[in-house]
């Protein structure tokens, strides 16, 4: 047996066992919206804390109510790799886990700033500073384009996208994408709340500069939700 088979024979049942829990995660991560989020983060931020003092089942719960989430996070950004990037997050989450403070977040937060640092590893790795939208990212402009006054407008939110400051497209992403709140989008990233504040209302401006475009019938697109 070779000496890194062990590891890959773990990472290979995490995979397995996100991939066949993602169905009832895709249900439980339904009430992370504004009317569930309150009580679900409640919910993870004991569980974390449980896990960390030896409760192996609270951890299991954890990977069952926000697999879907953090899949989604990273098939939006490296479609390819999402698999692996997503069992390497839980094997990492789950050797730092006694590093949550509920005092300094929310689990959910934790989680997707453990994301965030695999992805950047990931990207490191490749020889690559960051994820780029690109024609290969799909799935993420289904979601994007339901927010938009227009289907007209989804190129030129790509481009526009595109053109934001990496740091600032991430907190926007972070936010619009995968429904974090500007405190938690702040930790992910590793800033001050007021200065993730201050950057989303640069970035949104930006948007709403490069998306004022003219109709044929004399309208304007212009975006809406949490891209406004």
């Amino acid at each position: 047996m070779k000496p890194d088979e062990p590891g890959k024979r773990r990472r290979g049942g995490l995979r397995h066992r996100a991939s066949d829990q993602h169905g009832a995660a895709s249900d439980q991560h339904s009430d992370s919206g504004p009317h569930g989020a309150g009580a679900e983060h409640g919910d993870s931020d004991a569980q974390l804390t449980r896990s960390a003092h030896g409760d192996s089942a609270a951890f299991t719960h954890l990977v069952k109510a926000h697999s879907s989430a953090l899949h989604g996070y990273f098939a939006r950004r490296m479609p390819a790799a999402s698999e692996d990037l997503l069992a390497e997050t839980w094997l990492q989450a789950f050797a730092a886990r006694r590093t949550f403070d509920p005092a300094r977040g929310s689990a959910r937060g934790w989680l997707f700033g453990v994301a965030h640092n695999v992805l950047a590893q990931h990207l490191r790795r490749a020889g690559r500073r960051e994820p780029a939208p690109g024609p290969d990212v799909t799935d993420p402009w289904q979601v994007v384009d339901q927010r938009l006054d227009a289907a007209a407008m989804a190129p030129a939110l790509r481009r526009a996208l595109a053109e934001l400051p990496a740091d600032e497209r991430e907190l926007l992403l972070l936010i619009s994408w995968e429904q974090l709140t500007p405190t938690e989008a702040a930790a992910v990233v590793g800033i001050p709340a007021g200065t993730a504040r201050s950057r989303l209302h640069r970035a949104r401006g930006r948007l709403r500069d490069r998306l004022t475009l003219p109709r044929p019938a004399g309208r304007n697109l212009t975006a809406t939700g949490d891209l406004a």
